[in-house]
């Protein structure tokens, strides 16, 4: 059945290697099921409600792509998308989390048309590769800024806006819970750099291990009045009908106090980094499993696009942030995954992984923290496919200023801003004109009448 589903001796393969990297698969991005509810948790959404969805929607997402594009990558809430979600959308701009489900919504239908449609090519081709990057790039410092505080370890003294946290003050709260995310952060490195799988997992759950021990030994107070509760978890029974705390929300979305270029602007961010981030996730995990033909395309990247589309407009109205292609399907496919029976194996992991949300839900975030830092190295080691010789200082100075805006505006959004209109401006006015894409002016002219009316 299998063979004949999934065509795997035409792919080189069989049943147990596939199911073997579905299952390394899963294990390399697994920590989402920690993160993801953390982060969005900090929007106001309930934590158990947003595993649930996480779940699902990762379900959903792959399985389409076993069966739609017979790929073996896996799919699941996007980090930096989670991050634009709670902690810009939501924290920043104070949008409802409702409101910025709706944006996710939206956004996954476009993205739909698009991947049905020749739009995706024109809008891919008009951003210049340098931009790509600095996208992926920045968005990696931002999300490992945001692990720096949910560990502790950065902390706002007044006069220099960020500092390292003083250990030795509150050290049996605040302390030891930085010092773990930095044992914890090291540990990750290590593990990951020896090849270890499920590196990013292992060193979540260690470093939860960690804590608890020291609770034990008195190292660690719970002190709930300061947000520091105890670091056991409850062996409870998953509540399924927390997920109804999210479904359907986005439908219920107020649109009344939202402007609507402010919601405009929101959705086509959602769908820039959905779009490029899905992309290259594409290419660069095809690139190591040698699908890509001899132009270096993906044969079945529309359906593969439309998997993804599909992934997110499911997640929206299930009560997640924008779900995407995982670049950590690098690591199935290392193990010999080639077809969609790899990622059919990580999607029914991902179902079975409900069972077990109250476990997940109870990981701190100075556990999780050490993920975000790691995963934000891995993003941001795109950089160097930026160009910085001074022959390309009109692509490497708007890729640069992109990169900084996200992590020091606090804002990925503001980052593809400022990046597409010094992109524009600084190549116009050095006679480089004509290398501008004429769909890159109207997104320019776009992002300055934000800046203009709002």
């Amino acid at each position: 059945m299998f063979q004949k589903l999934f065509k795997l001796k035409e792919n080189n393969t069989n049943v147990k290697t596939e199911i073997t990297a579905g299952i390394t698969t899963f294990m390399t991005m697994a920590y989402i099921l920690a993160v993801n509810p953390s982060i969005l948790g900090d929007a106001g959404m309930n934590s158990t409600a947003v595993l649930l969805a996480t779940c699902l929607a990762s379900f959903v997402g792959t399985v389409c792509m076993a069966f739609m594009a017979n790929l073996p990558f896996a799919l699941s809430a996007g980090m930096g998308l989670n991050a634009f979600f709670a902690y810009t959308v939501v924290l920043g701009f104070g949008y409802s989390w409702q409101t910025a489900l709706l944006a996710v919504l939206i956004e996954g239908i476009i993205f739909i048309i698009l991947s049905l449609t020749n739009v995706r090519e024109a809008i891919f081709n008009c951003i210049p590769l340098s931009l790509k990057t600095a996208v992926s790039v920045g968005i990696g410092i931002f999300i490992a800024f945001i692990g720096l505080q949910n560990a502790g370890l950065t902390v706002d003294n007044g006069s220099t806006l960020v500092s390292l946290i003083s250990f030795t003050d509150n050290f049996s709260t605040a302390g030891i819970c930085a010092l773990l995310a930095m044992i914890g952060t090291f540990g990750i490195a290590i593990l990951y750099i020896k090849n270890v799988k499920g590196s990013i997992l292992i060193g979540i759950l260690g470093t939860w291990i960690l804590g608890m021990i020291c609770q034990v030994l008195g190292i660690y107070t719970p002190n709930p009045a300061e947000g520091y509760y105890s670091l056991f978890p409850t062996f409870a029974m998953t509540d399924f009908t927390k997920i109804g705390d999210t479904f359907g929300q986005c439908f219920k979305a107020d649109l009344s106090g939202v402007g609507i270029f402010n919601f405009i602007v929101v959705v086509f961010s959602f769908l820039f980094v959905d779009l490029f981030d899905t992309l290259g996730t594409l290419i660069g995990v095809s690139s190591k499993a040698d699908m890509l033909d001899e132009n270096g395309r993906l044969p079945k990247v529309k359906p593969a696009l439309l998997a993804d589309a599909i992934a997110t407009t499911a997640g929206a109205v299930l009560g997640t942030s924008t779900t995407t292609t995982y670049v950590e399907s690098s690591a199935g496919v290392a193990s010999g995954g080639r077809t969609g029976l790899t990622a059919l194996t990580t999607a029914v992991l991902f179902l079975v992984s409900m069972l077990f949300a109250p476990i997940f839900t109870a990981i701190p975030s100075f556990a999780t923290a050490p993920a975000l830092i790691i995963v934000g190295f891995l993003m941001f080691g795109s950089i160097t496919n930026i160009k910085l010789t001074s022959e390309n200082f009109a692509s490497a100075i708007p890729a640069y200023l992109c990169i900084i805006a996200m992590p020091l505006f606090y804002s990925i959004s503001e980052g593809i801003s400022i990046g597409v209109i010094s992109y524009v401006v600084i190549n116009m006015i050095c006679g480089k004109a004509k290398k501008i894409n004429p769909i890159m002016y109207v997104l320019a002219v776009l992002f300055i009448l934000k800046y203009i009316f709002l």
